[in-house]
């Protein structure tokens, strides 16, 4: 669910880039704020079992509330699919959300330890074992989810061009049928008294939001295999569920024959620099993808691009600039200019000259459409950044002169006037076909086209012409060039980012357990889940206020504060000691029992010395 979060805020709710990763970070804060709560309710109410199951029920109606959230016809809607009555589904989104966070943090801190519990004293190492399969299991069920809830988002729910109800559906019909599944085993478990929590993702949780969002930007073309933005993602679930067993049968027992004192901290610091060192190589590729991107106009600027739509050549004049177009042709990019600058632009085939009046409006692109000497249209062109989750904007101009429909992969492009331009929607990579239709059309005149085989992040812009016979043709021109950087460039990221979240995590896991007294078992992992809620805090903090020109800078940021911790920890890990709770323990209460049998012959003693007295 989580995997496609971020792109439900952006594209269904409409909120930008930066409020959609500040939600989110808000909701994963939550989610491990929670954990103090569910460590509260076990240990001192229900237990781990009980929790488990009445806090997995919370989540499984948090998960069916934002499945019905995402209904656009819940309230009505409109022939594009958008809802009528927004706040209700806003509202009902951070209802589920608030239940979700709530079910998943209290489970938390009891679903591994539950798993702990179930082994004997002198059964360590497999305890041990146990928590990498533990972890491996997780994962691989992340696999399987972010490769398959992406594809049900990108299916037709009828006007709904995404399926968010599915998407989200589908994983609380998962979650019911696990929860039925753990309580039909209840009679084989061994349930003691609460001890114990499972630690959260630390690493992981940054990396489920800016990562998508860069992946949008980027080519999902990789040989013959085209993913979505959203399934990148899988790329840590494969390494995790291949990672796991590799360092746990291979890796440290080949540094422990190499004669390597390899403890638990040290492979957390190693867990930690590897981390910081994902966001530095992310960096990286942020500044390759930022020299393949258009530029669009600032605040204070236009852009404008001229496309011919007539029989006829015309010239165009700019400030300082003069242009000469064929029939059907268009300038080979946009022209910026500052707001105030845009003062005088003429169009003409020879003399007169003709002005163009218009008020061209600051911080958006204009299509000047010209089709005779005295005929013009500027259309506003509504796309001032690349196309959403790696779609393609596509838009149609009328070059008949009646009024023309035209629709395309089941949407509608209705009542394009003459020698107008439509608004752009969005499509998925891949050749559409699309239909025309018009009352200037013959009817022996074919009407369906083929678009070329969209790539990822264009727009274009199909023209519809009247050939010589009468007959519709079209002529595509590009209005924002497809996405060059292939998402193939996040994997080094990713393996790294893995690499680090199996050395720290799985060994944060049992250290956590192994380190901590029975009697101390919740809090103690309640307490390393408030830290991974602390982390998102700062990082909803950086994302909200920070408001980096460049997203690179922000992955810098990340990867510094990732070091400073990290050299932070290996100091503070140089002077632990590790400890064996269970004798401490023993010792403990040995001592008691010495001190009550001392305190015993004190007693006894005592009135035999004041008998004598």
């Amino acid at each position: 669910m989580r995997a496609l979060l971020v792109l439900y805020f952006r594209n269904f709710i409409g909120w930008d880039d930066n409020l959609s990763t500040a939600i989110y970070h808000t909701f994963v804060a939550l989610c491990y704020l929670t954990p103090i709560l569910g460590a509260l309710i076990a240990d001192s109410w229900l237990g781990k079992f009980k929790t488990i199951v009445w806090l997995s029920v919370v989540y499984t109606i948090g998960q069916a509330v934002i499945s019905v959230s995402s209904i656009s016809a819940l309230t009505g809607q409109s022939q594009d699919g958008t809802p009528n009555s927004l706040p209700v589904h806003v509202a009902l989104s951070m209802i589920g959300l608030a239940l979700i966070a709530l079910g998943t943090g209290g489970i938390k801190p009891c679903v591994s330890a539950f798993g702990g519990d179930q082994f004997e004293e002198g059964q360590e190492k497999q305890r041990n074992r146990f928590f990498s399969i533990f972890y491996l299991a997780i994962n691989a069920g992340s696999l399987l989810s972010t490769i398959i809830t992406p594809i049900l988002r990108v299916q037709q729910c009828g006007t709904q061009t995404s399926c968010y109800p599915l998407a989200f559906g589908v994983p609380a019909a998962l979650m019911a049928v696990s929860l039925i599944v753990f309580v039909i085993g209840s009679k084989m478990y061994k349930k003691f008294q609460p001890q114990g929590n499972i630690m959260g993702k630390v690493v992981k949780c940054i990396g489920g939001s800016r990562w998508t969002l860069q992946a949008t930007t980027m080519t999902g073309r990789i040989g013959s295999i085209e993913i979505q933005p959203d399934q990148m993602q899988t790329v840590n679930a494969i390494l995790i569920v291949i990672m796991v067993p590799i360092m746990d049968a291979l890796v440290y027992p080949l540094i422990a024959k190499c004669g390597f004192n390899f403890t638990s901290l040290k492979k957390m610091t190693v867990g930690m620099f590897l981390a910081s060192m994902a966001f530095v190589v992310a960096a990286i590729v942020q500044v390759e993808i930022d020299k393949t991107l258009p530029v669009f106009p600032g605040a204070n600027q236009v852009q404008i691009k001229v496309l011919n739509i007539g029989n006829d050549n015309m010239n165009v004049y700019f400030p300082g600039e003069t242009v000469t177009l064929g029939q059907f042709s268009q300038t080979n990019e946009f022209r910026t200019f500052e707001a105030d600058q845009v003062t005088s632009i003429n169009i003409s085939t020879g003399s007169p000259v003709t002005e163009v009046v218009h008020k061209f409006e600051p911080g958006h692109r204009h299509t000047l459409l010209v089709w005779a000497p005295n005929h013009y249209r500027v259309v506003k062109d509504g796309l001032n950044k690349k196309p959403d989750k790696g779609e393609n904007g596509i838009r149609f101009v009328n070059a008949f002169n009646e009024v023309m429909n035209i629709e395309m992969s089941g949407k509608a492009y209705e009542n394009i006037t003459s020698h107008n331009a439509s608004e752009y929607q969005f499509f998925p990579s891949g050749k559409k076909t699309f239909t025309v239709s018009s009352a200037e059309i013959p009817q022996d005149c074919p009407r369906v086209f083929q678009s070329s085989n969209l790539d990822f992040g264009s727009a274009f812009t199909y023209v519809i012409r009247r050939e010589s016979n009468g007959c519709p043709g079209e002529l595509e021109f590009e209005d924002i060039p497809p996405n060059t950087v292939s998402m193939a460039l996040q994997i080094p990221q990713y393996f790294l980012l893995t690499c680090g979240e199996v050395v720290f995590s799985v060994t944060g896991l049992e250290f956590s357990y192994s380190q901590a007294p029975s009697n101390m078992k919740s809090v103690l992992q309640a307490g390393w889940l408030l830290t991974v809620a602390v982390g998102n805090i700062i990082v909803l903090i950086i994302a909200g206020a920070g408001h980096f020109s460049k997203q690179w800078a922000e992955y810098i940021l990340f990867a510094a504060l990732l070091l400073v911790v990290c050299v932070i920890f290996a100091i503070m890990a140089r002077f632990y000691t590790y400890v064996n709770p269970a004798e401490i323990e023993a010792q403990f209460d040995e001592d008691k029992k010495k001190n009550a049998e001392n305190n015993n012959l004190g007693s006894t003693s005592e009135p035999v010395s004041q008998t004598r007295m």
